[in-house]
């Protein structure tokens, strides 16, 4: 027992060093924090559409659809919103929050054709905009004043019926891509952290998500990672057609990541970063609605197999779970070495913590969060296995033996 303490204890310990050595600073959060990086501005300001998809976001398509609708980008800009069978009143509402700025023109209520086989929802909601925009020809819903181009537009702007941005978001978007001559522009949004469980499992979230995609790794070209936040996307228009369009990855269930994937094994520049200017207005109450956030997508990452799912097991239980399990060892040595795995741990989680302004306390609840984020993945894994896998809004997008 003491020989299997000690072994533990020093893979846990040596996960940790490498995770805060080699793997891309993905901890160190403001080196790609969007709000503190000098935006400049380009010569000349491209044309973008804006494609929203919507189904059942009465809750929060006003804010949504405002906060786009009041962006002082200098160029021309439009609005299509592509309402996904909603059986609310979503697209009444989106109308009477345009209808309110005197902008209805703006932006244009699009109904989506039905799903048909082989398409998860969003990249279909999101496809009927794409084609939307190429059915209508290249006039535009607002001529701008400051340009009579009536070329199609340089980016589509993908981003959630669910997210407030700033004014500037766009803004920011394009002299980034424009400068560095993106094909993706991905922002992270800051997710709500009002609740206790978003206090004890969102921080975590973004601290997962960006260890499995360290930016640094996803902006640099000879790496094969490539990952994005699919609430906020600029996507150049010839970067999509270069891949074939949405329908490329129609079966995509994390559909943000293998858009990037996509882009990036075409040779395209992609790009991800934070902002807290851009917030969710999804709110999570219980950690019920948590653990089915994460369950949603779980095992589709680890590409439904039984292996991967015991492979991520063990690692979740060497990394997280071990070190403070280790605390109590009847050997000082593997105490010694579980201690300062945990400092290790809260100090690279510590980013993550104030990025969300929350009490450096939290940072030392990583492994509880774990411990939460390891039974959902099993439950994802469950409920595939069951066929009902990746729920949402009342649709199964996946199925056994796809």
């Amino acid at each position: 027992m003491p020989f299997a303490q000690l072994a533990i204890s020093s893979i846990s310990f040596a996960i940790w060093v490498y995770l805060a050595i080699a793997r891309g600073n993905f901890w160190r959060l403001r080196e790609f924090d969007d709000d503190v990086a000098p935006h400049e501005p380009p010569s000349r300001w491209p044309r973008v559409i804006a494609i929203v998809p919507a189904r059942n976001e009465a809750a929060t398509i006003a804010q949504a659809v405002t906060s786009l609708l009041l962006q002082n980008y200098p160029g021309e800009f439009s609005i299509i919103l592509v309402d996904d069978h909603s059986e609310d009143t979503t697209a009444q509402i989106a109308h009477q929050a345009a209808t309110k700025l005197n902008a209805t023109k703006r932006l244009e209520i699009h109904a989506a054709a039905p799903l048909p086989p082989g398409w998860t929802g969003k990249l279909w909601a999101l496809n009927e905009g794409v084609s939307r925009v190429q059915r209508r020809g290249a006039a535009p819903l607002r001529p701008s004043p400051a340009t009579n181009d009536r070329s199609d537009p340089t980016y589509y702007w993908f981003t959630d019926a669910d997210i407030s941005h700033s004014r500037d978001t766009l803004h920011r978007l394009v002299s980034r891509a424009e400068h560095d001559q993106l094909d993706l522009t991905s922002l992270m949004v800051q997710l709500q952290t009002k609740t206790l469980p978003e206090r004890a499992l969102i921080p975590a979230f973004l601290f997962f998500f960006l260890k499995l995609y360290p930016p640094s790794w996803i902006a640099n070209p000879k790496a094969r990672t490539a990952g994005a936040a699919g609430g906020c996307i600029l996507l150049r228009r010839e970067a999509l057609q270069r891949i074939g369009g949405l329908a490329a990855i129609r079966h995509e269930v994390i559909d943000d990541c293998a858009l990037a994937q996509a882009l990036k094994a075409s040779n395209g520049k992609i790009w991800m970063g934070l902002t807290r200017a851009s917030v969710s207005l999804r709110a999570y109450s219980n950690f019920r609605e948590i653990r089915d956030m994460i369950a949603r997508t779980a095992y589709t990452q680890l590409r439904y197999s039984p292996l991967l799912l015991a492979g991520t097991l063990l690692a979740m239980s060497l990394t997280y779970l071990a070190p403070p399990a280790l605390l109590f060892a009847s050997n000082p040595t593997p105490r010694i070495l579980a201690a300062s795995t945990c400092l290790l741990m809260a100090l690279l989680y510590l980013p993550a913590i104030r990025f969300y302004r929350l009490s450096p306390a939290w940072a030392a609840t990583l492994p509880l969060a774990a411990l939460f984020y390891t039974y959902a993945t099993i439950l994802s894994a469950a409920r595939y296995y069951a066929g009902r896998g990746a729920q949402w809004k009342g649709r199964s997008q996946t199925h056994r033996g796809r």
